[in-house]
């Protein structure tokens, strides 16, 4: 098998827009007409930009090659331009590239991603997701009421859900780490009492802050959270910073989490390596794909660490997340988008399946999903905005603070 041509697929999914702005797909194509997709989740550029470093990637590290030698395009990627070292647009790029690798690979030897990666460790993938209103009643107060937020919560843990996840802390800025407001502290200390008292033990409480606060700010709301027991506290502070993660462990007992900001073994080595990280997040569509992925969690055996792959993005990720989740022994649990998403599960024409709380990994060939390429190429992107966006305003500690969920308000492209 050679790897022979690619094609790029921008996909914008209407409103409300769970999973982002837009998501970026790849296919390739060897020369014996397998045919494998996959999607970059990395969108520090915006998607024409972004797109030209797909195809310079392909074309300068890939084509030609036998999609099986995963191993030898990563190390081009990472080696490319004198570097070897962690680059989120170039691995990103890759990352969707070796994901569609996989696809080929497994729709070659006629079985599952899974089966390839040491066969089936986990029949279930136990599953989470975001807090969103129900269809057709998005309101801006969602993201702000603690009532609001218990009602969702009790409506998704009816479903199935053993774990849902929420960030009513604010705002979501530029600017690095910051004290939070004292509003942000009772906001998000309501949001835990209201959700616990909805839900009492059915459900696991995944608090998120997508790296808001300084290490003393991280502690201080972090104490505030722990008598709601909290599965996890998301992201603390930023993610450059891998040292202070520790910091933020000693003063708060509850577990962290992070890594979907995060690209390849060598990061997340380095945070394992500082402590303080048991609960590790990486985006397979940023990380360097699946078998980056994979190592990423034989290291964090050796720490004691778990898995939770993150979801913001599109289908074939989540495709990616499973086939990973399935082949692991130390899973904690994997994000949907709600059960899976209408626009998502429309664009793998519904060939996931999620029952009563779990994910069910699929037993067809490569990543099992059937990519509906008319449905994507009737929703493009067309716009210059990027994937998700941080504001340039600081805190607010007059007039509080509002984070808007998955989908904020913005200006039109």
């Amino acid at each position: 098998m050679r790897l022979q041509s690619f094609e790029i697929f921008i996909v914008a999914p209407p409103a409300p827009g769970w999973g982002g702005r837009y998501w970026i797909f790849t296919k390739l194509t060897t020369a014996c007409g397998i045919t494998g997709y996959g999607e970059c989740y990395a969108a520090t550029v915006g998607p024409k930009a972004m797109s030209a470093v797909i195809e310079d990637v392909f074309t300068r590290h890939m084509e030609g090659e036998n999609p099986e030698n995963i191993e030898l395009m990563f190390r081009r990627v990472y080696s490319s331009g004198f570097t070897q070292r962690p680059d989120l647009t170039a691995i990103g790029a890759f990352s969707g590239l070796e994901m569609a690798c996989w696809d080929i690979v497994g729709k070659a030897r006629n079985r599952p991603v899974w089966a390839l990666l040491g066969g089936k460790m986990n029949a279930r993938i136990r599953s989470y997701t975001y807090l969103y209103p129900e269809p057709g009643k998005l309101d801006p107060e969602f993201w702000v009421n603690p009532d609001m937020a218990a009602k969702a919560a009790l409506r998704f843990v009816d479903m199935g859900f053993t774990a849902i996840k929420f960030d009513p802390a604010g705002p979501y800025t530029i600017r690095g780490g910051h004290q939070p407001a004292m509003s942000d502290i009772t906001r998000s200390v309501a949001f835990c009492k209201a959700i616990r008292e909805a839900v009492g033990e059915r459900a696991d409480l995944l608090f998120g802050t997508h790296g808001q606060f300084t290490t003393a700010g991280a502690i201080r709301l972090g104490q505030a959270l722990e008598p709601y027991a909290p599965l996890w506290y998301e992201e603390p502070i930023p993610p450059d910073n891998l040292h202070e993660f520790a910091e933020v462990a000693r003063h708060v007992r509850i577990p962290l989490a992070t890594g979907e900001r995060l690209t390849t073994k060598a990061e997340f080595g380095a945070l394992l390596r500082h402590g303080g990280v048991k609960i590790l997040q990486p985006a397979l569509g940023r990380v360097g794909g699946i078998w980056e992925a994979k190592k990423i969690a034989a290291i964090a055996e050796v720490f004691n660490a778990e898995m939770a792959p993150h979801l913001y993005a599109g289908p074939v990720e989540w495709a990616a997340n499973i086939h990973l989740a399935a082949s692991i022994p130390n899973l904690l649990i994997a994000e949907t988008i709600e059960t899976g998403g209408s626009f998502h599960l429309g664009l793998i024409k519904n060939s996931i399946k999620w029952q009563d709380g779990y994910i069910i990994p699929p037993e067809a060939p490569g990543l099992g999903i059937a990519f509906d390429e008319d449905l994507a190429r009737a929703h493009p992107y067309t716009g210059m905005r990027l994937h998700l966006e941080m504001q340039e305003a600081p805190c607010d500690y007059a007039n509080g603070n509002r984070f808007e969920g998955g989908a904020p308000a913005c200006p039109p492209d």
